[in-house]
């Protein structure tokens, strides 16, 4: 299994809080992971076509206002996957944590995919219409949806499986994929697990937004801070879910490795599309954590 780290959407430059890293735009950090059985799998799809070419109608002012997007047709996942050399109607799983517009503004441009999504979450988009947040535009086109409940009945089965977290199994796709609920900052926000052969990567979504957050310092990023506060949904919620993941790193650095979905400095550490994380044990299935 090959994992190629992608920034699909660049947007507003920052600075770090301390000196040494270059300010740099935030991204929108997707994975292009290639499985041996199942064909492509994207792992969030940043912006899309559709938001390049009409940013206004797709992503709407406010946000662009915002935001500040570099709108690159180059940066797109459709782009980047022709440019590895693949179909991307080899797509045929796309794995989201939550359906804020920078997340899922690629969905259109993989119509055939499916799309696997909590139930929450896509019932609050749904619900919701048009916004800052969600915009139905990127699912206008019908997307396959795979639904995963998250009651406590279902949570109860699966609790504590994945290093202290409930996770589900993606149907459809092997053991080396699960999604791990990570909740406060949507309604059904999830985070993503990828097993790479050596460790687990846990794309942490909106989860947190700045490195420094999961140190013992607990440093949120001056900028980045306003906008996970502002459209946090359950705030006692997100700062519990910032506390496990805190206490993930600190007990299990050695086989999770972490990264959230804007910080360009995380993103830095994997580089763009950097040699791609090669599996070493391809094909075979990771032991289950806590199993």
């Amino acid at each position: 299994m090959k994992i190629h780290h992608l920034n699909c959407g660049s947007v507003r430059t920052i600075d770090a809080t301390y000196d040494g890293p270059a300010p740099a735009p935030a991204v929108n950090h997707c994975l292009l992971v290639e499985t041996d059985r199942d064909g492509l799998v994207l792992v969030e799809t940043g912006l899309g076509l559709g938001d390049v070419r009409d940013p206004g109608g797709t992503l709407g002012a406010d946000w662009v206002e915002l935001a500040a997007p570099v709108l690159d047709e180059a940066e797109t996942a459709i782009r980047q996957v022709a440019r590895l050399g693949y179909d991307p109607a080899d797509v045929r799983h796309i794995l989201v944590t939550h359906l804020d517009v920078d997340h899922c503004g690629g969905l259109p441009d993989f119509p055939g995919a499916r799309v696997h999504v909590l139930a929450d979450e896509l019932a609050a988009a749904r619900a919701e219409g048009p916004s800052r947040r969600y915009r139905p535009c990127h699912w206008a086109h019908e997307p396959h949806w795979v639904t995963y409940d998250t009651d406590a009945a279902t949570l109860a089965d699966v609790a504590e499986d994945w290093f202290g977290f409930a996770s589900l199994p993606p149907r459809g796709l092997p053991p080396e994929f699960r999604l791990v609920p990570l909740g406060g900052h949507t309604a059904g926000h999830t985070g993503i697990a990828v097993h790479r052969g050596d460790r687990w990567l846990l794309h942490c979504g909106d989860a947190y937004y700045y490195h420094r957050e999961m140190g013992e310092t607990k440093e949120p990023h001056p900028l980045l801070d306003v906008v996970q506060t502002s459209s946090e949904v359950h705030r006692d919620l997100r700062l519990g879910t910032q506390a496990r993941l805190r206490e993930l790193v600190r007990a299990h650095a050695d086989e999770v490795e972490v990264f959230s979905a804007h910080d360009p400095w995380e993103f830095a550490h994997f580089g763009p599309t950097a040699g791609p994380t090669v599996s070493p044990t391809a094909g075979a299935a990771p032991a289950p954590p806590g199993a």
